[in-house]
């Protein structure tokens, strides 16, 4: 019993090798239906939508099956992050500074004077350092900054006049031979009218003051906001520059980026006078107004009364032999304008 319980164990072990070695040729069958097959079928479906673009670009490359997926189409939204970088570079051009007019720049010519006032003159800025009063004004060096000494000795001396952050506007511009004279709110003395000149002799033929004064009643007087005066001094005889430049030599004691009021005002207009005002150039029916926000102001101011008895002013602009612009109003609109040459 003893051999043939040896012998049917040896004719077993040897049924169960050769039970193994008919399942061995079948694995690569069964592994078509294993995880890692699956995926690989998975994969090869997904890509038979892009095996056209495949063949046209190229023999595909040799992946080993343990490697990891080709990365999903996403990647193409990179370009798009890359396409946005040339309106970053655009707006940070914008912000660069403006060259300053070379040294051997030719002087100020007078196209440049009415160009300059058509482009500054009328402006609003904020304050970046505080402005003294007084009737001399205050001197800045044109391309430095300003000098604290001098500054703290004409701030004890006529008081400031203006303070860091108000709201200012340029209200005159002057051009001298080695300086800029530059009006702001009016300068020291404020505005004045006419009416404030006008005397009537008395019956004794001593002067007679015509101005009035009407407050009402528990009501605070509120002293109005004065002006300053800025000479910018050049070296030289002033040259040539445009207005960018010019508000870049400002630019130390004004900053004209915040021009709230000015935009408010030229948007609240009719469309017309808004393409007239962008072109600086004045037609007819614009108030006084909108001719300086378009011109700036003149140069030049004439009164005179024509044949049917009304009163005509001219704003004049430039001088012969270069450009001249004269507008003409009767009352607040204007009536005529006329170019020369």
């Amino acid at each position: 019993m003893s051999r043939f319980g040896s012998f049917s164990f040896l004719g077993a072990f040897a049924s169960a090798l050769l039970l193994t070695a008919g399942i061995c040729p079948a694995s690569p069958a069964r592994a078509q239906n294993s995880p890692s097959a699956t995926q690989g079928q998975t994969s090869n479906q997904g890509s038979q939508g892009n095996q056209q673009d495949e063949d046209q670009s190229g023999p595909p490359s040799l992946r080993h099956k343990d490697d990891p997926l080709p990365p999903a189409q996403s990647a193409p939204a990179q370009p798009a992050t890359k396409a946005a970088q040339p309106d970053s570079a655009d707006s940070n051009a914008s912000a660069e500074p403006v060259a300053p007019p070379p040294a051997n720049a030719p002087p100020l010519t007078q196209q440049s004077k009415l160009q300059l006032l058509r482009y500054v003159d009328g402006e609003y800025a904020k304050v970046l350092t505080p402005l003294p009063g007084g009737k001399a004004g205050y001197h800045v060096k044109a391309g430095s900054t300003p000098d604290q000494d001098s500054l703290r000795k004409a701030l004890m001396s006529a008081g400031a006049a203006l303070n860091v952050g108000y709201s200012v506007q340029i209200t005159k511009v002057e051009f001298h031979d080695k300086d800029i004279q530059l009006d702001i709110n009016y300068g020291p003395k404020g505005k004045t009218s006419w009416r404030d000149k006008v005397q009537i002799s008395g019956g004794l033929g001593l002067p007679v003051n015509t101005r009035t004064t009407t407050t009402p009643e528990n009501v605070p007087v509120v002293a109005q906001k004065t002006g300053a005066t800025i000479y910018l001094d050049f070296d030289r005889p002033v040259p040539d520059m445009t207005g960018d430049q010019l508000k870049a030599y400002l630019s130390r004691v004004l900053d004209f980026s915040k021009r709230s009021a000015a935009v408010q005002y030229v948007d609240s207009l009719p469309p017309k006078t808004r393409e007239a005002i962008a072109a600086k150039r004045a037609e007819v029916g614009m108030d006084h107004e909108e001719v300086t926000a378009a011109l700036g102001r003149p140069e030049r101011k004439v009164r005179e009364r024509d044949q049917d008895g009304n009163d005509l002013e001219d704003w004049i602009y430039g001088k012969p032999p270069a450009k001249t612009t004269f507008v003409t109003f009767q009352g607040d609109k204007v009536v005529r304008v006329t170019q020369y040459p």
